[in-house]
């Protein structure tokens, strides 16, 4: 990543409180791709009988990986470091299947497009392999900041 990229994305995943009361994990970020880890931990199972992370925790991953996804593409096309701030408009989410119970699960996510107000993205949850997804979200993201292009 250049410019300030990395310390953004580290503060994304480890500055923003709901980031840290989640135990989200920065694994990378780059050229409008990011990559996070959510650990499995009892608190963040939806139903005790299956210790299945919540579809809620994962939702919240896949947002925020998405917000880190922009970042790093928005760092990348811009010549002089510039960073800019966002807001999800529109996050549709697919599940999949039911997480498998007592695993991290890892979010990939892709900035495929940035406007000068508007940026688009594709993501993914899973454990082991992205082709076997949890849930996959196609998601809107307003730029807000006094950095969007």
């Amino acid at each position: 990543m250049t410019g300030d990229a990395p310390k953004t994305a580290q503060h994304m995943a480890h500055g923003v409180p709901h980031a840290i009361a989640l135990g989200f994990q920065f694994v990378s970020a780059d050229n409008g791709v990011a990559i996070m880890k959510m650990p499995w931990r009892e608190d963040l199972v939806g139903d005790p009988e299956t210790g299945v992370i919540a579809g809620g925790a994962v939702t919240s991953l896949l947002d925020h990986v998405g917000g880190m996804a922009i970042g790093s593409a928005f760092a990348a096309a811009s010549r002089d470091g510039a960073t800019t701030s966002m807001a999800t408009l529109d996050l549709r989410i697919d599940y999949m299947r039911p997480a498998h119970p007592r695993r991290d699960i890892v979010a990939r996510a892709h900035c495929y497009k940035l406007t000068h107000t508007i940026a688009f993205v594709r993501a993914s949850a899973f454990e082991d392999s992205a082709d076997d997804p949890v849930a996959t979200v196609q998601a809107a993201f307003a730029l807000t900041g006094g950095g969007a292009r």
